[in-house]
Parts: C-alpha cells; structure tokens; sequence
C-alpha cells in the first residue's frame, strides 16, 4: 500500500530550498560566464566587455544565495528541534 501515490500531495520542501536552488542556477550562469569570458585569453582573441566580466560575477552572487538558504534551514531545523523538546 506504501507504495500508491498519496491523495494529498506531501510537501517535503523545507524552509529555504527555493534560496539554494536559485542560488546554484545562478552559480551555473556565472560559472559558464567566467569560462566564456577566460577562452579569450587562451584562445588569443579579442577579451569580450566588461559586461561579459560582470556577468561572472554572478557566481559569488549564487553562492551567497545558497548558503543563505542553507542557514534558513538550518535555523528552521533548530526551531522545530526546539519546539520537539519542550513539548
């Protein structure tokens, strides 16, 4: 009976999932902009626009977006430990 799809679906998204996939998308983007943006210099090409070097940047912007999901579940898990102990 285990294993027949439930009649309510089960939301098993915790506090701060959203942030950390966000935050690796954004990673990604950012990670393929700094290889785009460094085979220039190997390939002895024209360097691309700063606009190009910007977008690299998006990868410290991901990570920051991921490790604050990380710390909102982190801090939900406390508080629901929390609540587990007193009751």
């Amino acid at each position: 009976m285990r294993s027949e799809t439930p009649a309510v679906p089960v939301d098993d998204s915790a506090p701060g999932d959203g942030l950390v996939k966000i935050g690796v998308i954004v990673f990604a983007v950012g990670a393929v902009a700094t290889l785009v943006t460094v085979a220039p210099l190997f390939l002895g090409t024209d360097p691309f626009p700063t606009v190009a070097y910007l977008v690299s940047m998006l990868m410290g912007v991901g990570f920051l977006l991921a490790a604050a999901g990380v710390l909102r579940s982190v801090a939900a898990q406390r508080r629901q430990a929390r609540s587990g102990q007193t009751a």
